[in-house]
């Protein structure tokens, strides 16, 4: 059994998780719990609600902070060429909605393309209690949700539907993937795909749950230059990271 990531929530007694839905997929087993707030149901809530995906037992990610998915958003943009007008963005991996929001929020990007293997964390944003962070995003004419996996998607369209950055969160990072399949983003021909995908001078921003010199010198193997990582600092444990790298002009 994997130990709880930096980024989980600390855990009591006081914050038992009540498990809202849980779905059997081709990749295995989803669940959407929350802490804190009120199931529907019950009375008064004492504190706001903190939703949380589970995969296959193992903790992704929950509403408690956010902070590094926007920067997952916020960096890849920062890196973009000044005179870049309207960039399109595909972002790996819907999750809790963060990214997909800052995205949107932000009118410089032009088309938003949001990439989602599971049917239930799409349905948990239509229409379930995710809408609070993503609706507004949903709804933005620039984004298109596709129901799809992430790496076989990049490999299909290689050097056709191209993108001025890619911002990949599909699971807690490089050295440590949620499912056998992801292991094949980081691998040659994934970061190959991943290069072939972005225009010139275009952008890759993946995040981690924790620094990797072994991807950073993945990503100069693959091609990429200004290889580097920035940091967002956690209350416990090493930080989460945003590893950035460009595409040659």
């Amino acid at each position: 059994m994997a130990s709880v990531p930096s980024s989980a929530p600390a855990a009591g007694p006081q914050e038992a998780p009540c498990t809202l839905d849980r779905r059997q997929g081709p990749y295995g087993e989803v669940v959407l719990r929350q802490r804190g707030g009120t199931p529907e149901g019950s009375g008064t809530p004492a504190a706001p609600a903190v939703y949380e995906i589970i995969a296959n037992g193992c903790f992704l990610m929950d509403t408690s902070d956010g902070r590094s998915e926007r920067l997952l958003i916020d960096a890849a943009l920062a890196a973009l060429p000044a005179d870049r007008e309207a960039p399109a963005v595909l972002i790996g991996g819907l999750g809790v909605g963060f990214s997909l929001a800052r995205a949107a929020g932000e009118p410089r990007w032009g088309r938003i393309a949001v990439v989602e293997r599971e049917q239930a964390v799409i349905d948990w944003h239509r229409a379930g209690p995710l809408s609070a962070v993503s609706a507004d995003a949903l709804a933005d004419p620039r984004t298109e949700t596709l129901h799809t996996e992430l790496v076989a998607h990049l490999c299909a369209g290689a050097g056709q539907d191209t993108f001025d950055a890619l911002c990949l969160d599909i699971d807690n990072g490089p050295d440590w993937t949620v499912t056998e399949d992801n292991n094949s983003l980081y691998s040659p021909t994934g970061l190959a795909a991943c290069r072939d995908r972005l225009t010139p001078g275009g952008v890759l921003a993946v995040w981690s749950a924790q620094p990797s010199p072994d991807f950073e010198q993945a990503l100069r193997n693959a091609g990429f230059s200004g290889v580097r990582t920035e940091e967002m600092p956690v209350v416990r444990g090493v930080p989460d990271v945003v590893h950035l790298a460009r595409k040659g002009a």
